[in-house]
């Protein structure tokens, strides 16, 4: 039987496409580049710090069309999983790696996994043990669609718990491609503010990348925070789930459909019947296209009506 897509009775379709989650893109990336195969892959062949927010922007709508479009998410799951055939080579020791490793592509799709649980338990309200459970189930669902080899995947989510702790504090490293995500120095301005005249930008950067890793260090494995040097104390904890709740309570004045990503928004807009099933999907704005000399490109996500 065919891997079948989740549907607007998930709590992954609740939880996944909300703007919140785009606050721990920090987190996932660095959780991603810490795994010894994933951090080499785009040590060597990623482009993602030249355009940091353009490559961020335009790869929620392939992820999220995975759980949000529907009878055609398998379809966008393939394409995803196409983007990483190329990306493979020795790293620095000497160590072999490819993206379409088993292993590795589920390490990447488990970070996307806890992300939902984390986003959902620090700024949408807290999770139950039974709704874990149920977006552990949903998850292999979701994962399923890649086609990928299933051996990596727990069974169960008391199972998951141990792989996430073997993870954190056997395998994850401290590499290049990790202090690179987390170093925000030189961030660009990001497109909502390019209005920003410069010289205020600059200090403002400092401020924001300050808070922005002070956030995704609140939110890491008590091994992984310790592997990357960062200290944690009983008051930076106390104030991170203040801040979480905060955010929470700011986004109940959020109109719902606002409160969602694009490609996401417009799953909702397509189950509820707002607009044909068959639409075109949304897919990503001009602003965030690769570079013209990169979009042919066999790992650059580049919609024909765009390009």
């Amino acid at each position: 039987m065919a891997p079948q897509p989740l549907g607007p009775d998930s709590l992954t379709w609740k939880y996944f496409g909300d703007w919140r989650t785009l606050l721990m893109a920090l987190w996932a990336g660095s959780m991603q580049n810490m795994h010894p195969e994933l951090g080499a892959g785009v040590e060597e062949h990623s482009r993602f710090f030249a355009e940091r927010w353009q490559r961020l922007f335009r790869s929620l709508y392939p992820i999220g069309g995975v759980v949000y479009d529907g009878p055609r998410a398998a379809e966008t799951a393939r394409t995803v999983r196409g983007y990483h055939d190329t990306i493979q080579g020795v790293d620095s020791r000497g160590r072999r790696y490819h993206a379409l490793n088993p292993g590795t592509f589920y390490w990447a799709h488990s970070t996307f996994f806890m992300l939902t649980v984390i986003a959902a338990e620090r700024m949408m309200g807290g999770l139950s043990e039974e709704q874990k459970r149920r977006l552990f189930d949903e998850h292999v669902q979701w994962y399923a669609l890649y086609g990928m080899s299933m051996r990596p995947v727990p069974g169960s989510w008391e199972e998951f718990g141990e792989y996430w702790e073997h993870m954190c504090t056997e395998v994850l490293e401290d590499n290049k491609a990790t202090r690179d995500v987390l170093d925000l120095r030189g961030l660009d301005k990001p497109p909502f503010a390019a209005w920003l005249p410069d010289p205020l930008w600059r200090p403002l950067r400092v401020l924001i990348a300050k808070q922005f890793v002070w956030f995704t260090v609140g939110m890491y494995h008590p091994a992984v925070r310790e592997r990357l040097g960062y200290r944690w104390s009983r008051r930076d904890e106390a104030l991170h789930r203040l801040t979480g709740r905060a955010i929470g309570f700011a986004f109940r004045f959020v109109p719902h459909d606002r409160r969602f990503h694009p490609r996401a928004r417009a799953g909702w807009q397509r189950v509820r019947g707002d607009v044909p099933a068959d639409v075109p999907l949304v897919e990503t704005p001009a602003r965030n296209l690769p570079p013209l000399s990169e979009r042919d490109s066999s790992t650059h996500y580049v919609p024909r009506e765009v390009s």
